[in-house]
């Protein structure tokens, strides 16, 4: 047998290379793969002592609500191997342990999965998914403590295939009664009632709202839970989790008291996510410690209750990266593992006075909003006041101080969802400005026209419509990125052209080069203005690409007569000027 896993302690003392746990939402993996495990079992611990018969935990994504769900499951479950938690915080419990490991039969379930175009389609999903959770209980079709109504009933929990093969699909009514039947037969079964573990639970919702089944999902899902959590005598305790604390008046009706804890409470705050000391051994077993400051510009920010959080799936995930390479540069491994649609969203909306929040946002600064974190999916889109509930609750933005009210200081919480939205930004900016077609064409056609005057007073025009980055703590490279990805999406609306970003013309790179049909070929090199001196800034870029020659490549390419721009930026204050 593998070697259990061994207290923090022990692990910095033999410094065992494990592995890092990217991905790995299994608990038993930790135990069997031999991956670096960051202690969170007192979790089981807090969770018995503060009872709940249901129990809602709302966390952003990639915080490890998943891997907490598998260990619960791994703790409570009839059959368990307790050698898992053998060297654990929990295990040092001992009459907790005696009472409760491996002591109940569990149900767990992810709702991730259920989903699709159509409403029959996530219908079909769900089937599958509790059927598959059934099948783990096959024994119940011999067990001697269930009758042939008890058998029916279970077999038709595991018959998910669709009508026309040779079998039925578990009928409606059964669907919707089937995590209440599972846990009476394992009940009438061990003769304990049973634990339900419902992880991503309000997924299947979002799903059906951007698909438009939003009203016949959350009746499904209300007379699931309904049945399984307020109608089931068989039921021990429950634990959900989700992204978002979904209105009782939806889904929950008529439920008794749930605990809800969201990432506002103290109570659960350290449980989810890596704490400044989780962090910190983590990067001493591994001999990373001389990166903290980094990672803790890139991934920590977050409050959970009165927790400083960092977000586990960035650090992992940089610091495999750093194994492999010690020059690694940081990356926006959280932000990139979603579609961030409701920011996009929350984009297209914005009003002048939205655009002013965002822009506070992106420079370092702070904005106070009521904060409502009990909402339907519809209630998200109805105001655009709620977007910053939903973006507080899902982990793009957090609570710096608590104001009267209701409301909180928000802020983005660190480096890498201020580059997410950044990017956001250009990429919101270059789909409004397209739709103009003749204000782009007019301010385009001034480039080969030579107009500097027209140039510059629509840039200017440009700048005061859209979100500028000036907070002194971002990098000047990604200011002037930021302003790069502005002129290269309007200059791109040219069809015509050939326009393209930091191409190779001469020693170097240029900013952007662009070649039109007429074997015009023009260089444009942007800066940002740090200490406001525009006239400088412009020289600066004027004097780079003659240095660099980067208007060689373009005659190279055939290019029969060149333009030279160099433009800068401060804020949204800008100059052109022409060689």
């Amino acid at each position: 047998m593998n070697c259990p896993i061994p207290l923090a302690s022990e692990r910095s003392v033999r410094k065992v290379r494990k592995k890092l746990p990217i991905g790995i939402e299994n608990f038993e993996e930790f135990f069997s793969e031999d991956f670096y495990y960051v202690d969170k079992t007192l979790f089981i611990k807090e969770l018995l002592q503060n009872w709940g018969k249901v129990n809602l935990f709302t966390r952003p994504r990639r915080f490890g609500k998943s891997l907490n769900m598998s260990m619960l499951k791994c703790f409570f479950e009839v059959g368990n191997v307790p050698a898992l938690f053998d060297g654990l915080k929990i295990a040092q419990e001992k009459m907790l342990c005696e009472k409760y490991m491996g002591k109940f039969p569990v149900i767990s379930i992810s709702l991730k999965s259920v989903g699709g175009l159509k409403y029959d389609s996530a219908v079909a999903a769900l089937r599958t998914v509790i059927g598959n959770e059934a099948g783990r209980f096959r024994f119940l079709r011999e067990s001697p403590k269930l009758d042939e109504d008890d058998k029916n009933s279970y077999n038709q929990l595991v018959n998910v295939e669709a009508k026309g093969s040779s079998r039925y699909a578990m009928p409606d009514d059964a669907l919707i009664a089937s995590l209440k039947t599972l846990s009476l037969l394992l009940e009438k079964h061990y003769g304990q009632k049973a634990i339900l573990l419902i992880d991503e639970y309000d997924v299947p919702l979002d799903k059906a709202f951007q698909r438009g089944y939003y009203d016949e999902m959350v009746s499904l899902i209300r007379s699931l839970f309904d049945n399984a959590l307020k109608t089931n005598n068989s039921l021990y305790f429950a634990v959900l989790t989700g992204c978002l604390r979904i209105s009782k008046e939806s889904i929950f009706i008529g439920l008794n008291n749930p605990k809800v804890h969201t990432i506002s409470d103290i109570r659960y705050d350290e449980y989810f996510g890596f704490t400044n000391a989780d962090v910190d051994e983590l990067l001493e077993f591994y001999e990373l410690s001389s990166y903290k400051n980094t990672i803790s510009d890139w991934y920590d920010g977050y409050r959970f209750g009165d927790t400083d959080v960092y977000c586990p799936w960035d650090v992992i995930n940089y610091c495999d990266e750093l194994l492999a390479d010690p020059n690694a540069e940081p990356e926006n491994y959280w932000a990139n593992t979603s579609g961030n649609d409701l920011l996009r969203r929350l984009l297209k909306k914005a009003n002048q006075s939205t655009r002013n929040d965002v822009e506070q946002l992106i420079n370092g600064g702070t904005i106070t909003e009521p904060i409502r974190q009990e909402l339907t999916y519809r209630e998200v889109e109805d105001s655009i006041d709620n977007i910053w509930s939903v973006l507080y609750s899902t982990g793009y933005l957090t609570c710096r101080k608590r104001v009267p009210g209701k409301k909180m200081e928000l802020a983005l919480p660190n480096r890498e969802v201020m580059e997410l939205f950044i990017d956001l930004v250009k990429d919101w900016f270059e789909e409004t400005t397209q739709a103009d077609s003749t204000r782009i064409n007019r301010f385009c056609a001034a480039f080969p026209d030579g107009d500097v005057e027209t140039i510059q007073e629509m840039l200017g025009d440009y700048l005061w419509d859209s979100i500028s980055v000036r907070d002194t703590a971002v990098r000047r490279n990604m200011k002037e990125n930021f302003y790069h990805g502005m002129v290269l999406g309007l200059l791109r609306s040219q069809g015509s052209w050939l326009v393209k970003s930091n191409a190779e013309t001469g020693e170097g790179y240029s900013d952007i080069s662009i070649q039109t049909p007429e074997r015009l070929g023009i260089v444009v090199e942007l800066k940002y203005a740090d200490d406001g001196n525009l006239e400088a800034a412009c020289a600066e870029a004027l004097n780079q690409i003659e240095e660099k020659k980067y208007a060689e490549g373009l005659k190279r390419r055939g290019m029969k007569k060149m333009m030279k721009y160099g433009i800068a930026f401060c804020e949204k204050e800008c100059m052109v000027v022409m060689a």
